[in-house]
């Protein structure tokens, strides 16, 4: 909470001395309020002259069984929560509208409540009606849920410690607001005011408590970024209107691997989880083209191979076009300086775009080679050898560094049928791959002998 005398933006959560009509740090306009101290008191005794209780302290070495976890049955989600759902656990849910997230935790509340756990789903964007309708539609229409429809925390709370369930979902954060902060519905005060009850109440009954959050149009989670802390688990659910593919990715668990995903598809009965993602994001490859190049990348724990594509096309424009879907622009751009310092290759006059197929994001250095093979077969109009997986990273010097998870990357592509790798040197693997491995040790050799040129 901000000090005495200060004034707290509600869209972004800048602290300024004064009231202003504009807020510096984002732009928004009327968005200033002053914030009450938490507690006032005597000079130097911020919380007054009551003592408070002493705490209950406890040997690290104490023996206690570790709480149990329990399985939704829905594989992906098990994954990305680090093997079932935790007691005591605040998990915060975000993604854009209408990617799926009430469809998800709906299907999920089901699930967990044919476990046994007495599930409540509590809606501030929908009647209870239209929940219902949502799960008839799902197939879910027997499922021992308990629906409200209700934004008062203070109804929430109370509704929550006379039944005690065992979860709690709260579609959404934004909606609920507390009688006891003076600011809208929605603003950085009252999303943090609600996090941190909820949270609280999650800890000390041992409910588990799922928060859906809204983003905004940067992808970050709106509100505070303190409600990040507060959780134990921040999943976000990504995935492109185009594409039937939904992606839940753990950014922060404090109970499992961060990075991990999970991999669903969208279909007329709701959310499908995908057991073999890579076989799934592969399935439209066809006959070896110019441009496409297979790429063996690491997920969290999980290998999954897509599709990198390229087009390079000369450009009638004084600025070449560089556009980029699916994976960083600024690594693009260093790529394709790369390529022009240390191997002769320039790209000037030539639009160049880039597709990771199926709407996945990639974000590990180790699709470095991956990208310059698709650049390099688009620009030569020559296709890389069929059935034939490619990764590692690029420096600036144009060395090819090794990447982890090697023996996991080349299995992975072994499974699904293909036959050799392009990887560099160095690379830590034991035992037979199954594959046919070629090292490279830089970038230049890469070139000349995979497409005769540099």
């Amino acid at each position: 909470m901000a000090k005495p005398g200060t004034f707290t933006c509600t869209a972004c959560g800048a602290v300024h001395n004064r009231w202003s009509g504009r807020c510096d740090a984002c732009g928004e306009w009327n968005s200033i309020i002053e914030e009450a101290p938490l507690s006032t008191g005597p000079k130097g005794k911020t919380l007054g002259g009551k003592r408070g209780t002493p705490l209950i302290l406890t040997d690290l070495s104490t023996e206690e069984a570790p709480p149990p976890r329990t399985l939704s049955g829905i594989g992906e989600l098990d994954r990305v929560l680090g093997g079932g759902l935790v007691p005591s656990s605040a998990i915060l849910v975000g993604g854009d509208p209408g990617i799926g997230k009430s469809t998800l935790l709906l299907q999920a509340a089901a699930r967990f409540a044919g476990a046994g756990l007495k599930t409540f789903y509590i809606s501030g964007e929908e009647a209870s009606a239209q929940v219902r309708m949502r799960a008839q539609r799902l197939g879910l229409g027997e499922a021992p849920i308990k629906l409200a429809a209700a934004t008062s925390l203070r109804d929430i709370l109370t509704t929550m410690e006379s039944e005690k369930p065992d979860l709690v979902i709260i579609d959404s954060i934004q909606t609920v607001w507390s009688d006891t902060v003076e600011a809208a519905p929605g603003s950085v005060s009252q999303v943090r005011a609600a996090a941190h009850e909820l949270t609280s109440f999650a800890k000390r009954f041992g409910t588990s408590v799922i928060l859906v959050g809204h983003v905004t149009k940067d992808g970050q989670i709106a509100g505070p970024r303190v409600v990040e802390h507060m959780v134990d688990c921040v999943l976000y659910f990504e995935g492109e209107r185009g594409h039937q593919f939904r992606i839940l990715r753990s950014v922060k668990n404090r109970f499992g691997p961060a990075d991990e995903i999970g991999v669903f598809e969208m279909t007329g009965a709701g959310l499908a989880e995908v057991a073999n993602p890579s076989a799934l994001f592969l399935s439209g490859r066809g006959a070896p083209t110019p441009g496409s190049v297979v790429f063996s990348g690491i997920e969290g724990t999980r290998p999954l191979l897509v599709e990198m594509q390229a087009l390079v096309a000369p450009t009638p424009h004084a600025q070449p076009r560089r556009a980029v879907v699916g994976w960083d622009g600024a690594r693009l751009a260093m790529i394709l300086a790369v390529l022009e310092a240390r191997c002769g290759i320039p790209f000037a006059g030539l639009d160049v775009y880039l597709n990771v197929a199926g709407g996945l994001k990639i974000s590990e250095p180790a699709a470095d080679l991956a990208v310059a093979a698709a650049l390099l077969s688009a620009r030569e109009d020559t296709a890389l050898p069929a059935e034939t997986v490619v990764f590692g990273e690029i420096s600036l010097s144009g060395a090819l560094r090794p990447v982890g998870q090697t023996e996991n990357r080349l299995k992975e592509a072994q499974k699904l049928g293909f036959t050799a790798a392009i990887t560099p040197s160095g690379g830590k693997t034991t035992g037979d791959s199954g594959l046919k491995l070629t090292h490279m040790g830089d970038l230049t050799t890469f070139v000349g002998d995979i497409f005769g040129a540099g």
